[in-house]
């Protein structure tokens, strides 16, 4: 038999009033279409595992998200890809039930995925990609160095914070937008909170 998490109910109630009935539901078809199913809570948002990770839900401010942990092997894998590009999820934006695909073509990739684990069948493994040296703009640097707290911290900062802030600041398309983001970075850096810490696990 399936199990559901009390964690789970939290997430749900937490969420904005448009996306109560959207997880509700999805909810309702993963452990309709894989009984056995267990949630949990990953990275924040409410997962499902079968035989591993599976599949997961999540609410945003204007938008829910539905996606495979093993999507890229489905038949479907063109199309959950493409719905991909404008959401998280494999589903694209789900803004009201009427968004989400049919139960019908739900239950079939939920199906689909378990049969997947079922299978022992894995993802391939991720190509290495090589990072390149972490260049720091002038500007960061100049402006970081007057707020000493925030300049400690950040030293001492693992490399992929680093990353993480810095691209967040040089990939701003204006001067103002930039120098917005710097201020909010230098807050959360003198704290000590790394680029997205609100999407660490706690």
């Amino acid at each position: 038999m399936g199990k559901k998490d009390k964690r789970v109910d939290a997430y749900i109630a937490k969420a904005a009033e448009f996306a109560k009935p959207i997880l509700n539901h999805l909810r309702e078809l993963v452990h309709k279409a894989c009984p056995e199913v267990e949630e949990t809570i990953k990275w924040a948002f409410a997962s499902f595992d079968y035989k591993g990770p599976f599949c997961s839900m999540a609410a945003f401010k204007a938008h829910c998200a539905f996606g495979f942990w093993k999507a890229a092997l489905m038949e479907d894998a063109d199309k959950l890809k493409g719905n991909q590009q404008n959401a998280m999820g494999h589903a694209g934006k789900i803004k009201n039930l009427s968004d989400l695909p049919s139960d019908k073509i739900l239950i079939s990739w939920i199906k689909e995925a378990a049969k997947l684990n079922d299978d022992g069948i894995k993802l391939p493994p991720r190509k290495k990609i090589e990072k390149k040296d972490l260049v720091i703009p002038d500007y960061f640097t100049k402006a970081l160095s007057k707020n000493k707290k925030a300049l400690k911290a950040f030293k001492d900062f693992s490399p992929s914070h680093k990353r993480e802030y810095t691209q967040w600041i040089t990939e701003a398309k204006t001067v103002e937008t930039r120098n917005r983001r710097m201020d909010k970075a230098f807050e959360w850096i003198a704290e000590g909170k790394g680029r997205n810490w609100k999407y660490e696990r706690k």
